[in-house]
């Protein structure tokens, strides 16, 4: 038998802002069909705002619509589908927005962040095991990155999940399914970085924050954040032994030359806009690494120097979800935190209640938030 929930729904991207007055998300009452095989039912206890959902409000990244939306968060288990037998109800769990079905060519390779069959199906707007859950009058709604998680509780695939410690806060919990996934992952695991050397990172959002802190867990040094917000700026210091650049200086990328003796080992470029990654790009030294795990719209180009690639030894590497295995990541990353090394709950900037989402991307649009979280 089905539920009745609330959730955020998108029916038409690309409104004006500011999008309290235009409200393009929608708080409505759906259907929510029960688990089917190999899936579960979560009480959603918290959802973070990110611009991967931002993207798909303003037109950047087209999905499948009517789209009930949201993809980082955390919750508890309320119901298990057939077959699902390592979780139990009251479990308290994170939410992954790429699913991994565990046996194709990437994840029989250990990197499930490229799954095919997940990504296949997040782009139809359906659950790993085919088909959609949530109903709107009959009819059916796309689920956002296998979550749709700006709800009262979602049916998602088990491989969308993994169980975390209860002592966890949700709203400190539902971060690490995307911002410290994709942020510290891509320091951790996609650029590799080493003690002691300089890594910079251009964009301050939640995820370049968390790569900022993901730099420090790892001994870099010395760490340079850059974005074109003082607050943001701001904030970066207080992570940790961080110095900043504002990108707005002309001489923004010789300052970071200059600090780094000829350009940082390793750059990572988080403000998602091909002219952020060219300025990333700029800042990293001869033989270095250019790290981006920034989403611009799918038709942006980069141009890049050939003659710089080859006689440099330049590497340019892509990053999505941080090169992660989320089961493995997850419950390290959360480690770190409660060891005082990994001090993620310093990148929220509040919460709020689903009511005043549409508010909330005003302002995650704005820059004046690194990370709103839904709370329910």
């Amino acid at each position: 038998m089905s539920l009745t929930t609330r959730a955020a729904v998108l029916t038409a991207m690309g409104a004006a802002r500011p999008y309290a007055d235009s409200r393009p998300l929608a708080i409505e009452t759906v259907d929510l069909a029960p688990p089917g095989p190999g899936e579960v039912q979560v009480a959603i206890k918290a959802a973070g705002l990110c611009h991967s959902d931002l993207s798909v409000i303003n037109g950047d990244r087209p999905r499948p619509l009517p789209m009930a939306l949201g993809h980082e968060a955390a919750g508890v288990v309320e119901a298990l589908g057939e077959g699902v037998t390592d979780l139990e109800i009251g479990d308290h769990v994170v939410m992954v927005f790429m699913p991994s079905c565990g046996h194709c060519a990437p994840c029989a390779e250990g990197r499930p962040a490229l799954c095919e069959p997940g990504a296949a199906a997040n782009g139809r707007g359906e659950l790993l095991g085919g088909g959609r859950r949530i109903f709107r009058e009959g009819a059916p709604v796309n689920h956002h990155l296998g979550c749709s998680a700006f709800a009262d509780r979602a049916v998602v695939s088990r491989r969308s999940l993994v169980k975390i410690d209860p002592e966890l806060t949700f709203k400190e919990a539902a971060l690490f399914g995307c911002a410290v996934l994709t942020g510290v992952g891509a320091a951790v695991n996609t650029a590799g970085v080493r003690a002691g050397q300089s890594v910079v990172v251009v964009g301050l959002g939640g995820v370049g924050l968390a790569s900022v802190l993901g730099a420090l867990a790892c001994g870099a040094s010395p760490v340079i954040a850059v974005d074109l917000n003082a607050d943001k700026l701001a904030l970066a210091r207080t992570l940790g032994p961080v110095q900043t650049v504002n990108a707005g200086d002309p001489d923004a990328v010789d300052q970071v030359r200059a600090l780094t003796n000829g350009g940082a080992d390793v750059a990572i470029e988080m403000a998602g806009s091909v002219r952020a990654l060219e300025t990333t790009w700029k800042m990293t030294r001869r033989g270095g690494l250019t790290v981006t795990a920034g989403l611009p719209p799918p038709d942006a180009a980069l141009p890049v120097n050939v003659v710089s690639l080859v006689g440099e030894e330049r590497t340019l590497k892509g990053s999505y979800i941080g090169t992660c295995v989320p089961s493995r990541d997850i419950p390290r990353y959360v480690a770190l935190y409660r060891q005082g090394r990994l001090p993620v709950d310093r990148l929220m900037s509040g919460a709020i209640p689903l009511s005043d989402i549409n508010a909330g991307f005003d302002r995650l649009h704005a820059g004046e938030v690194a990370r709103l979280v839904v709370t329910f």
